[in-house]
């Protein structure tokens, strides 16, 4: 296996040289494709892991998983990584890792967006929300702050700037740190503003805005330009002029479309050190029951194995009150009726031994002494990064400044170089669990019994062995979206068919996830409903043989053959 260094972030070409080294040198279980190009013109990848000598990719129950769709959260391309890694490291030694490889198929794009990230990771980095496209309008902007590294040294921190009428005051006991000041603190003391470290164009030596999106021509989120929910720009930031307009989201979309195996998928984000279930735009109570009760079982399932709590996005994980987030990757739930889950990396605040009931509101406004909890925090764990001593600069616009304050990315945005791969460790287990409970469709009897002199009766019988039901979701029924069980027979030259269809409609079979409890008074009436067959009557020689197979779009694929005597 090649050597990783998970506590390093990795720009494209060498991100992609681990790519290819694991498809060399695990080819049976590793492929490496590309499903589309950036904006820029980098190319997307994908891998599929899966042991080829058990049946093609295609032709077996999948689960996607997917990072850094945006820019800056590049611990989700570790994630991603590392969850490669580890698959094939266990491959053979762990028996539901081998189990999931032989039966099932993971696709696992570690990096959505190229560009952003490499924009990220320059030497000179511009910290963007996602696309490298300039949007809405396609120009700069000729006046504002435009955010970047002023002073050279690698970084974008923040620069306070003296103003007796300033909103922000030094902490009462570090003065490193700032805090706003109390609602009756007289004017004329030493105060600040502060502002992203950047340049001002077209400054009038009053008003202070930001350029732009995050002080940058690069206004769009990728992460809302899905098409379930999808609103305009006026309804929801960065959703781009039309769903999937971003080539980047079509090209998932596109493989989504084309791979109606998959049953599943977890997208990978930070931060906040939370699991993330749909609904984003609607309550627990839009959701048909068996599909709640499940994500809630997954859900208990992913903090006993990550520690992190698992929510619904629409009750507990909102920006802002009577607002909500659409136009996601939650359309492989809303559109397509695969369950989906996004894992936000990283709770620096939990870290730093802070109440971890509040992901959202708690940056709006929260006790000065949580303050010194973080910064005491991150001088222990990246000392001189993770909160930098302000120092001053003489700025090209406002004279004199003090630049410094928090390092978002050296601690907020995705965790430390020590921390990080204990941290993305969390996760496989429970990614591969989400897989297992796939369906899963198997030969269960492919037998040729004689009815006459030159008749056979044929029997092909099927049973789901996965805990899901071969649909996934109720949503997937609600969607009308498959057609269930298929079971086909071959025949040679000379045989015919007397009774039965080339091709039959077996249903849908279920799992066991929806079953009562043994005391429960409902009971459950269809005992074996996890099981299908059919019949035909055929017409031919001893000794002839007969193909017959089965599947369905998210179960899987058999054949088997039965011979005539």
């Amino acid at each position: 296996m090649p050597a990783i260094d998970f506590s390093r972030f990795h720009r494209y070409d060498e991100l992609i040289a681990h790519l290819k080294a694991f498809a060399a040198e695990r080819p049976e279980l590793v492929q490496l494709d590309f499903i589309g190009n950036s904006h820029e013109g980098r190319a997307i990848p994908v891998l599929t892991v899966t042991n080829i000598a058990t049946g093609a990719a295609q032709d077996k129950p999948a689960y996607w998983v997917d990072g850094n769709i945006h820019s800056v959260e590049l611990i989700a391309s570790t994630a991603c990584l590392y969850l490669t890694h580890w698959l094939l490291e266990h491959y053979g030694k762990d028996a539901e890792v081998t189990r999931a490889l032989d039966t099932r198929t993971f696709y696992i794009a570690p990096r959505l967006n190229p560009d952003g990230a490499e924009w990220a990771l320059a030497d000179a980095p511009v910290y963007v929300r996602s696309s490298t496209r300039r949007y809405p309008f396609d120009e700069e902007p000729v006046e504002g702050l435009v955010v970047h590294d002023v002073d050279g040294d690698g970084r974008v921190l923040q620069m306070r700037v003296r103003d007796p009428n300033g909103p922000w005051k030094k902490h009462p006991d570090q003065p490193q740190l700032l805090v706003r000041r109390d609602p009756l603190d007289a004017p004329g003391g030493e105060y600040f503003r502060v502002m992203p470290e950047g340049t001002l164009r077209n400054y009038d030596g009053q008003s202070i805005r930001l350029a732009g999106a995050g002080g940058h021509a690069q206004g769009l989120d990728l992460n809302r330009n899905f098409p379930a929910g999808w609103r305009q720009e006026f309804e929801q930031l960065g959703a781009g002029p039309y769903p999937t307009s971003e080539p980047e989201v079509r090209a998932v979309v596109e493989f989504f479309t084309t791979h109606p195996n998959i049953c599943g998928g977890t997208s990978i984000h930070t931060f906040s050190g939370v699991l993330l279930r749909p609904f984003g735009g609607k309550p627990d109570d839009r959701m048909p029951a068996e599909d709640l009760w499940t994500y809630q079982t997954i859900g208990r399932k992913g903090e006993a194995l990550t520690g992190y709590p698992a929510v619904s996005i629409f009750h507990e994980f909102q920006y802002y009150p009577n607002e909500f987030v659409s136009g996601s990757f939650d359309w492989i739930y809303e559109h397509l009726g695969m369950l989906t889950w996004t894992i936000e990396i990283w709770n620096p605040k939990k870290e730093a031994g802070i109440d971890n009931k509040e992901w959202i509101h708690w940056f709006r406004d929260h006790p000065i002494a949580d303050d010194l909890k973080i910064y005491d925090w991150a001088q222990r764990i990246a000392p001189g990064e993770g909160h930098v001593d302000w120092k001053p600069f003489d700025h090209p616009q406002l004279g004199a400044v003090e630049i410094g304050g928090f390092n978002r990315m050296a601690v907020f945005t995705n965790p430390p170089p020590a921390l990080r791969e204990q941290e993305v460790a969390r996760f496989p287990r429970w990614l591969l669990f989400n897989a297992l409970v796939s369906p899963r469709l198997e030969l269960r009897a492919a037998e040729a019994t004689r009815q006459g002199a030159d008749t056979w009766r044929v029997r092909l019988a099927v049973q789901n062995s996965g805990w899901l039901p071969s649909y996934v979701s109720k949503m997937a029924v609600q969607r009308k979206l498959l057609r269930g069980v298929l079971a086909e027979i071959s025949l040679p030259a000379g045989a015919q068919l007397v009774q039965g269809r080339p091709r039959e409609a077996l249903g849908e079979l279920e799992g066991w996830a929806y079953l009562h409890t043994p005391v429960s008074f409902w009971g459950n009436p269809h005992v074996t409903a996890d099981r299908a067959h059919a019949d035909w009557i055929v017409r031919g020689a001893p000794g002839q043989v007969i193909g017959l197979s089965a599947h369905h779009e998210r179960a899987g694929r058999i054949t088997a053959s039965v011979t005539l005597a």
